[in-house]
Order: structure tokens, then C-alpha cells, then sequence
């Protein structure tokens, strides 16, 4: 089974970085998210894809037509409203976050929001308190696990990259996982971001053929931009993870979606037997 998702973000949403970070910087970029979309939607139509978007809150305040245009033929989850790391937020930040995110979707589109995904896959085992927030919100199933050592979080010690049900501290969470492959005995991150951007498309097919029951696939527009300016200030190694493989990688995931049928989160969410997947406890 492949999904495929997208987070809705501006190129500039970088995480972590001082000049991007808080919502006030934000108004002096450039806006490139109605053409990053509209490339990403034909993208879906010419493969007739099926995916599923999580949006930043403050894109949907500030371009709400950019909700309306996905929610004509998509499904919508949140990314929360202003894209920050979960653990540089209190639990209370955290829920607040979650909660406008939410109702802004929700009002914009007139339907419920079902899915979440945290900015930079940032819900660690010490954040586990996150998964009670989102079950209180209305949250079914979460996409926001990173089960390897990552960057912005990760939970290195999470036992599977397939669905589960995550327990803690008596709620249960429908997880949908980023996924990986083995090779030569380590776990390669291969079908999302700058992972899907660096490695060649043989390897990617490769390693996709091999992950026949699950694989997650998540794109970002910025992912497929190539005429993006680059964002001043990076230093060199985070400038090449952000940059590198954009010119080809347009026509990878269109190669991509011709080689591999894939389908977004509610399709998966009805083909798996939630009965049979293994309980987690955090």
C-alpha cells in the first residue's frame, strides 16, 4: 500500500532557522504557494492520483481559496497553525496551536478534520502528551511519527514503520508512520523531502517495489519549485539538504506516481485491519 500526502507550507517554512521561524518574518517573502499548488493538483490529475493534504494554519487564514481549491477534490488535515517544532511549545501552546488550526479547516471547508501531521515529525517520546491533545481535538489518525533518529524529533526506539495504534495514558491514536526500507542493515528514509530529492529515482523504485505492504510518501511544495529563491543565511549543509535535487525532482514524482498506484489516508484508513496492526504504548 502506497499514500501519498503533502505539507501545505510556504518555501520558506523552514524549521529551525532564526530568519523563518515565527510568523512575524513572514509577510516579507515572496508568495509562491498558489503556483506551487496548482503544479502539485496537476501533478495528481494528469496520474490520477488520490493524496492527502495537512495545511498550515496560516496559510488557510491568509489564503483561504488555497483550502477551497484542495478541499474540491481532496481530503485536508492539520499542520498546525503557525508550523513549530512540538517540543519548543509548552503542552498548553501545543493545544491551542492544534485547536485554531483545526477550526479555521474546518470552518473554510465545512467539513471535519480528521488527520494531523506535526511540523518536522517533532513528537518525541517526551511528547507523547501530544496524542491526548489530538484526541480531544477530534484527531483520528496521525501522521507524525518518525520512527528513526530525525533531525527535528524522531522516536528512534518506535518498534515499527507500519500502521499501529499508539496508547498513552488511556487513549488510543491511529498512527500511519513514515516509512523506510533496509539497506545493509539500516533503516533508509527514501519516499518524502529532501530524502526523495537526493536519491535517484532507481533506488527509490527500487526500495519502493521491495515495501509492497506500507509506504508513506510526503511531498512539500517547495519540494518541486524550482524557481524558488534561495533563503540567505543557511549554513552550507542545511542549504544542501534544502536545495539539493529540486531541478529533477518535478518529473521524479511524476515517474513516481506512473510507476506506483497511490492512494491517500482515508482509502488506507478503510484497507487496514486497525484490528490486526500492533498496540503501542508511549
Amino acid at each position: 500500500m502506497n499514500i501519498l500526502t503533502f505539507d501545505i507550507e510556504e518555501w520558506f517554512h523552514l524549521l529551525d532557522f532564526d530568519a523563518t521561524r515565527t510568523e512575524d518574518k513572514w509577510g516579507k517573502y515572496e508568495v509562491r504557494i498558489h503556483e506551487n499548488l496548482e503544479r502539485i493538483l496537476r501533478i495528481l490529475d494528469e496520474t490520477d492520483t488520490k493524496a492527502t493534504f495537512f495545511v498550515i494554519g496560516w496559510i488557510a487564514k491568509r489564503y483561504p481559496e488555497v483550502v477551497r481549491r484542495i478541499a474540491e477534490k481532496y481530503e485536508i488535515g492539520s499542520h498546525t497553525m503557525t508550523h513549530q517544532l512540538v517540543w519548543q511549545q509548552s503542552p498548553e501552546e501545543f493545544k491551542q496551536d492544534v485547536d485554531t488550526s483545526i477550526k479555521l479547516l474546518q470552518d473554510i471547508t465545512g467539513k471535519p478534520v480528521k488527520y494531523f501531521r506535526a511540523p518536522g515529525y517533532s513528537i518525541r517520546e517526551s511528547e507523547a502528551y501530544a496524542f491526548e491533545t489530538l484526541a480531544e481535538q477530534g484527531i483520528e489518525i496521525d501522521c507524525s511519527v518518525f520512527p528513526a533518529a530525525h533531525a527535528h524529533g524522531g522516536m528512534p526506539k518506535f518498534p515499527q514503520a507500519a500502521p499501529a495504534i499508539i496508547e498513552h495514558n488511556g487513549i488510543k491514536m491511529k498512527e500511519l508512520p513514515i516509512s523506510f526500507a533496509k539497506v545493509a542493515g539500516k533503516n533508509i528514509i527514501f519516499s518524502g523531502g529532501g530524502y526523495f530529492r537526493l536519491l535517484p529515482y532507481s533506488l527509490i523504485k527500487k526500495l519502493t517495489t521491495k515495501n509492497t505492504d506500507y509506504n508513506m510518501a510526503y511531498i512539500h511544495p517547495r519540494d518541486l519549485d524550482r524557481g524558488q529563491p534561495v533563503l540567505k543565511g543557511l549554513p552550507l549543509t542545511r542549504r544542501f539538504k534544502s536545495y539539493i535535487g529540486i531541478k529533477g525532482a518535478e518529473e521524479k514524482l511524476r515517474k513516481y506516481l506512473s510507476d506506483f498506484k497511490f492512494t491517500d489516508v482515508a482509502t488506507a484508513n478503510r484497507l487496514i485491519d486497525w484490528d490486526k496492526v500492533q498496540n503501542i504504548k508511549i
